[in-house]
């Protein structure tokens, strides 16, 4: 009677573990689960001063968190250290604060609350598109008509 039993009570967890495995396995995350963690910089493609697309490697990293905070830092080469704009300051990019996400229009708010060009930023909200490519690679655009850059990120 025991081993009938226990074959019955391994016949349950067999089963309960193949359901929750199962379950598992047809989750498919969130655009927002999916950002979440560490992205180092692969690219960033930007329009020079003749209008011709270049592209360029800074060493970069973006952060988003569970609770909703996300932060990036970009150091570009020391022979574009006197590069300075309304995102970079002497070759420097850094900014901090929070985001919002909408799936459907692929639509990322960062809401700036610390930047390393202060006023330029600091309480700005900067909408940016957003898709991922077939290799996993995180890409983001400015979604002003002024701006025409893109930049490309690897998950750690």
């Amino acid at each position: 009677m025991n081993l009938v039993r226990a074959g019955l009570l391994v016949a349950i967890f067999a089963l309960n573990g193949l359901s929750q495995a199962s379950s598992a396995q047809g989750h498919r995350p969130s655009d927002r689960e999916k950002l979440i963690g560490a992205w180092q910089l692969v690219s960033l493609a930007s329009p020079g001063p003749d209008g011709k697309i270049s592209v360029s490697h800074p060493a970069g990293i973006l952060t988003y968190t569970r609770d909703g905070h996300v932060s990036v830092q970009l150091m570009y080469p020391a022979s574009q250290s006197a590069i300075s704009n309304e995102y970079v300051l002497n070759g420097y990019e850094a900014s901090f604060g929070s985001y919002e996400v909408n799936e459907a229009k692929h639509i990322l708010i960062h809401h700036i609350q610390g930047a390393n060009t202060r006023d330029l930023l600091v309480g700005k909200s900067l909408p940016r598109l957003y898709e991922f490519d077939t290799h996993g690679n995180l890409i983001i655009r400015s979604a002003r008509s002024d701006e025409h850059w893109s930049v490309t990120w690897r998950h750690y």
